[in-house]
């Protein structure tokens, strides 16, 4: 059984596959996740984002391959944003080219993750991340 974070964590969850949010989603949730936004596309995110009075996430994952703006364009419009550019943001997909890991460390993403296969495997994967992230990142003021 897995331990869960020391505060609970607002996430917004930029994914086009409703099995894959979904999975993500119940992972996040076991985490410790109290509010979770999904979205479908980056046009959708960034709509999110910049809503007034939409509570800023603690955390954007975010899959490359989607319709209308993908995640590779959008990680460059967050990390570009002076109001966005501090959330951090774990890359969650299923390519492993070394193009697109390259690309999106360069374009400052946070991490990158490759869907794993399985739920016990998923789970590891954001136990990790949030150990990293979550436990150690203070919020900014607002």
């Amino acid at each position: 059984m897995m331990t869960t974070p020391a505060r609970p964590f607002d996430v917004l969850l930029v994914e086009d596959d409703i099995a894959d949010a979904m999975l993500i989603e119940e992972a996040l949730s076991e985490r410790g996740a109290r509010n979770l936004v999904q979205v479908t596309d980056g046009v959708a995110a960034l709509e999110h984002l910049r809503t007034p009075g939409t509570a800023r996430p603690d955390l954007i994952v975010l899959d490359l391959n989607m319709p209308r703006m993908n995640g590779r364009d959008l990680l460059k419009v967050l990390k570009a944003d002076e109001d966005l550019q501090t959330i951090p943001v774990v890359v969650l997909t299923t390519s492993t080219a070394p193009e697109d890991v390259t690309g999106a460390y360069s374009s400052h993403a946070n991490a990158y993750v490759t869907k794993p296969v399985n739920l016990e495997e998923f789970e590891t994967a954001v136990q990790s991340i949030d150990a990293f992230y979550l436990d150690t990142a203070t919020r900014p003021r607002p």
